[in-house]
């Protein structure tokens, strides 16, 4: 049953949604330390996991609360820069993922995202510079290892 007061309800509130998302971003150097992070979520967490690892082989089961999508990326199966002919290095996937995330999910700014950065410091030292410097968020809102700002 259609209801117009729905419908104007959903289309003026779609945009101005003030929960917090979490943005959490690792690679196979920190799946101990990405876990417990996870882990320490609240259940009704809604956002985004990204974990950069070398091979298919490093993947495992990672537990995250349900609203959370887990993205696996593969060294191996991803090129470097574009048309360098390069291998992809070490940050370079989980860098380009939160880049691309960031520009679509975070279009009308930050908003109250949090984000949990581990993993190697050319992951952190990236990924934390351009959650603050470029998309605007508050530094105290980026949990990155102590060194990597």
């Amino acid at each position: 049953m259609y209801r117009p007061d729905h419908a104007a309800h959903t289309a003026s509130t779609a945009h101005n949604d003030d929960r917090v998302q979490f943005l959490v971003v690792g690679d196979e150097t920190s799946l101990t330390e990405l876990e417990a992070e996870l882990a320490l979520l609240p259940l009704c967490a809604r956002g985004r996991v990204f974990v950069e690892v070398g091979e298919p082989s490093e993947i495992v089961a990672l537990a995250a609360p349900i609203r959370m999508t887990v993205t696996w990326l593969v060294r191996a199966e991803r090129s470097g820069r574009p048309g360098s002919a390069q291998r992809c290095e070490r940050g370079e996937a989980a860098a380009r993922a939160v880049r691309a995330w960031a520009a679509e999910m975070l279009c009308e700014g930050p908003g109250r995202t949090r984000a949990i950065v581990t993993g190697s410091w050319a992951l952190t030292s990236e990924v934390g510079e351009h959650l603050v410097e470029v998309v605007g968020m508050e530094p105290d809102a980026v949990s990155l290892p102590s060194g990597s700002r």
